[in-house]
């Protein structure tokens, strides 16, 4: 049996379409991870502040609709955790939203604003969790969660 040539095997599926049907399936406890060192350690000195000391035994859900994905944090002694609980408050919009936000490409005021992002729920603790992300001097697109979403904006641009 002979390979077949490149141009003659299927496409993989694209990030955004993998990512719908893949999430559903993933557990809690894989998720937590992969996605809670990255959030601690992106927010490590803001954490040992206190700055995210008002999460603490509540619960934010971050909803990126496109792709399909609700992740609820809450604060467990000082360090953000994924929770199977539902949010007070949602943060919800598009890939592309949530990254202008983690890179600081747009301001975040205007994302809200412009309808682009909602928060919907608590929305008191939405906006302090919004201005707590703003107020980060790094923002959250330093280490290796912005290596995530630079790879991830590539992948997603090569699909359009």
């Amino acid at each position: 049996m002979f390979p077949l040539p490149l141009s003659r095997l299927p496409r993989p599926p694209a990030p955004i379409q993998l990512i719908r049907s893949i999430d559903p399936r993933v557990p809690l406890t894989l998720k937590r991870q992969l996605v809670e060192p990255l959030l601690n350690r992106t927010f490590a000195g803001p954490l040992a502040e206190g700055e995210f000391d008002v999460l603490e035994g509540r619960r934010i859900a971050l909803q990126v609709e496109d792709l399909g994905v609700t992740l609820t944090l809450t604060l467990e002694g000082e360090r953000f955790r994924l929770t199977r609980e539902a949010g007070e408050a949602t943060i919800r919009g598009g890939w592309r939203e949530f990254l202008c936000l983690a890179t600081r490409r747009e301001d975040p005021d205007a994302l809200f604003f412009q309808r682009r992002l909602v928060i919907e729920g608590d929305t008191e603790l939405g906006l302090m969790v919004k201005n707590l992300l703003d107020s980060c001097e790094e923002g959250l697109a330093q280490g290796r969660l912005g290596e995530w979403l630079a790879r991830f904006e590539r992948l997603a641009r090569q699909e359009h």
